[in-house]
């Protein structure tokens, strides 16, 4: 009679001469069912995850009446952890000391009158992180009523009635803290709005250990009000300008943050190596007159402790930085110059330690290393005018080695950049260029494109040129090249954009247009 074997529900015969290592459909079926489970249960996480993502979308007005603690606790008279308790006061005592860092105002009368209108910002409600009752004076305590976080911010120009009849809200990404959308206001703006994303890793991992969604939040709100104050502090054109902020209930919790600032294209490494390089110039000229603002801003030197190309965006073909949560004006304190270590993957480096206890340049040193490992040993010399070369491989070279600092990399950038805008970078601007042109006024070629690197243009070439001499040396350089148009288009630098062609036979009608053809002997 054949044995019956029970598994986990599961009965499954096997014949007497069944051999006892050969395995049983039903384990087959069970390890099946475990496959299942796992997958379901990761399908069912990522639900939740984006669940609470799109419910915490700023706007998103969910009018849930659940109590606010699941056990019935009030708010005001429940303990928080005690390392939470230490987190949440050091990130408050961060935040009270950049609101300290300010402009001296203006005296004059007449000054005082254009002063911005200042406006109690943040409300971390129930918390006041100064004392606890019973305790030691310099601990977290519970506050009285009305108890608030005071950041001074000029007057927004937007708010959450402007968040509120926004359209075409699309989510854009998120990171450990913070969740991205793009909206459109009053039916003309594009704004970028960040708000703590419940889903994210800082909130969960937080959840996960003190079991306190709202004390959680105000944890993670912190960095995003330190955003807030570093956007208004620091002025500057390559800095994401902010245009408000809103305060809002949601996800049961009083008075979620959401901040309403510039909207940039992500910085695309991969894309980027593939433009021109005049535009590749300009990310790196604009990030280091951000450096060197940074470096002298009002808060003192600023470091940018998370520096990726992910914290950038581009508006307009400007490098701008949009995270600042990361970003430190603390100084590293130093008895000796061993303590003034600066540590990188493939490099690492010692400051001098100054007579004040302070490691010199140490912020200004790090944003220009990093500068140097991700922006300009990539962007700098490649397919840069040949004469260019040798000052930008300097450049590279003093920069990745720290024998310069900020000012020095600004002084020899700006340089660059001034021998390339006035064409001082070409040979000889009077040699007869190769080759006799005809011009024919009011025409363009319609076709016959031929595709060269690098182009501003995917299928033609397009190309940029000081004047009309550097036209027709490229011309004459490219074997296809049998005639260009000069268009009315010119660069962020002020040069002409041409069309290089291989023939005239399109020649059409177009009063904005040159072409100039290359003459046969």
């Amino acid at each position: 009679m054949g044995e019956v074997q029970q598994c986990e529900g599961v009965r499954c015969e096997r014949p007497p001469s069944f051999h006892l290592d050969a395995s049983c459909s039903c384990d087959r079926l069970i390890m099946r069912r475990r496959k299942i489970a796992v997958a379901a249960g990761f399908c069912l996480s990522f639900f939740i995850a984006t669940l609470l993502n799109l419910l915490c979308a700023p706007g998103f007005d969910h009018h849930q009446q659940h109590p606010r603690l699941q056990d019935g606790t009030d708010a005001s008279l429940r303990a928080i952890a005690p390392d939470l308790l230490q987190q949440l006061r050091e990130r408050y005592a961060e935040v009270l000391r950049y609101r300290q860092h300010r402009v001296t105002p203006p005296t004059s009368a007449s000054a005082r009158l254009l002063r911005p209108l200042e406006r109690r910002l943040m409300d971390l409600q129930k918390w006041d992180y100064d004392k606890v009752p019973g305790s030691d004076s310099d601990t977290l305590s519970l506050s009285q009523p009305g108890s608030k976080i005071d950041v001074s911010l000029r007057s927004p120009r937007l708010g959450c009635q402007d968040i509120r009849n926004g359209t075409d809200v699309r989510y854009l990404g998120s990171g450990y803290t913070k969740a991205v959308y793009k909206s459109l206001l009053n039916g003309s703006l594009s704004v970028a709005m960040k708000s703590v994303d419940f889903g994210g890793h800082d909130i969960q991992n937080c959840v996960r250990h003190y079991g306190t969604l709202e004390d959680c939040y105000r944890l993670a709100a912190f960095k995003i009000v330190k955003e807030m104050i570093l956007l208004q502090r620091l002025q500057h054109p390559n800095i994401l300008q902010l245009y408000g902020y809103c305060y809002q209930d949601s996800n049961d919790i009083s008075d979620t943050l959401t901040t309403i600032t510039e909207l940039g294209s992500p910085l695309e490494m991969i894309q980027l190596l593939q433009s021109p390089w005049e535009d590749r110039f300009r990310i790196c000229l604009s990030l280091v007159r951000l450096l060197h603002y940074l470096a002298h801003s009002p808060l003192g030197s600023i470091t940018l402790l998370d520096f990726r190309p992910r914290q950038f965006v581009v508006v307009d073909g400007e490098l701008k930085v949009t995270d600042l949560d990361d970003a430190s004006m603390e100084e590293t304190p130093c008895f000796s110059h061993s303590d003034c270590f600066l540590e990188f993957p493939a490099r690492n480096f010692t400051l001098q330690c100054s007579v004040e206890g302070k490691c010199q340049n140490m912020n200004e040193k790090r944003n220009l290393y990093n500068a140097y490992r991700f922006f300009f040993t990539y962007l700098l010399p490649h397919s840069a005018p040949s004469s260019l070369r040798p000052l930008l491989d300097t450049i590279v070279n003093a920069t990745g080695e720290l024998r310069w600092g900020v000012d020095e990399a600004l002084v020899q950038l700006e340089k660059v950049f001034y021998l390339y805008r006035n064409g001082l970078y070409l040979p000889n601007i009077t040699d007869t260029p190769k080759g006799e042109y005809r011009e024919v006024a009011h025409t363009v070629v319609a076709e016959e494109d031929y595709r060269c690197w690098p182009s501003y243009h995917h299928s033609g070439c397009l190309l940029s040129v000081f004047d009309l001499n550097e036209a027709k040396d490229v011309c004459s350089s490219h074997s296809q090249c049998q005639a260009f148009v000069w268009t009315n288009q010119t660069t962020w630098t002020g040069r002409q954009l041409v069309f290089f062609k291989t023939g005239s036979r399109t020649l059409v009608s177009d009063p904005d247009k040159t072409t100039y053809v290359k003459l046969t002997d």
